[in-house]
Order: structure tokens, then C-alpha cells, then sequence
């Protein structure tokens, strides 16, 4: 899957399964020159999205080990990885739509993960509905995807 191999470079090239956005973002746009710094903060939102990386700290942590993931010769990574919405994307965009901080929601539904161990959508979920905020809706597709898990 290409966003693992894209996700895993930066890691492998500092070997480490824990860095700085900021280091994240200069191993994608400057050093390798895949993107463009917005672009790859995007990554970034997405990756968390799909449980690639958490955020702590000010920090990206690997929710996967890097140095298993073969990035090839000559790798160059489509930038469509960056025009898909992931369900968690949908669920943060409903809690900062309703007000919050992007930042914010962000720390909160990752502290839910943790505390509650479970997945990142459902943990947005529960934020959502803490807030009183319907997502009925993408509250299906969650419970979907982990009927199909």
C-alpha cells in the first residue's frame, strides 16, 4: 500500500518510530521532494486518520514498524493518497464544524483511544457524542467497518 511505504520513509530515513511533525514534514517535502509542506501536513491528518501514526506530544509515533515496510528504489508516491477523506477525517471535520478546535478534538479523541482502547473512529465517535453532535450516520459506517474487521 503506497500511503504505508510514504508514512514509513520518513521513519526509516531517521531510524526511529517516533519524530517531530515538523522533522516529518521536511523528510517529505524537502528531503525527498514528494510534496509540498501543506501537502504533506495533509498526509499527516490522513495517516492519523487510518491509524498509521498517533500524535503525542508534538510528536508522530509509528502505529506500525517502519523498518518492515520495504520503500523501493526509485519509490515516488501518487498524490491521490492525499485526495481521500477517511471516516476518521469525516468524524473531525463534524466536530469542527460544531465549534471545536481542530487541535483540540484531535487531543481529545486520541485520549479516548487510549483510555478506552478502542479504535480512532469510534473514540471520534464518542467525542461527537459527548458534544451532542449527531453522527448517526458515520456512527454506521464505524460500526460497519468493525463488523467487517
Amino acid at each position: 500500500m503506497s500511503i504505508e511505504v510514504t508514512v514509513a520513509a520518513p521513519f526509516r530515513q531517521h531510524g526511529t518510530d517516533r519524530l517531530g511533525e515538523g522533522e516529518f514534514v521536511v523528510a517529505l517535502s524537502l528531503d525527498r521532494e514528494w510534496f509540498s509542506p501543506d501537502q504533506a501536513k495533509r498526509l499527516i491528518d490522513i495517516a492519523a486518520g487510518r491509524g498509521l501514526v498517533e500524535r503525542a506530544d508534538g510528536d508522530l509515533v509509528a502505529a506500525f514498524e517502519p523498518g518492515s515496510v520495504e520503500v523501493p528504489e526509485g519509490f515516488t508516491p501518487d498524490e491521490s493518497i492525499l485526495q481521500s477523506q477517511s471516516l476518521f477525517e469525516r468524524l473531525l471535520g463534524t466536530l469542527v464544524a460544531d465549534g471545536a478546535e481542530k487541535q483540540d478534538a484531535v487531543a481529545e479523541v486520541n485520549r479516548l483511544q487510549r483510555e478506552l482502547g478502542v479504535t480512532i473512529e469510534t473514540a471520534a465517535v464518542l467525542a461527537a457524542r459527548r458534544r451532542g453532535i449527531d453522527v448517526g450516520g458515520l456512527a454506521d459506517e464505524v460500526r460497519r467497518s468493525l463488523a467487517e474487521a
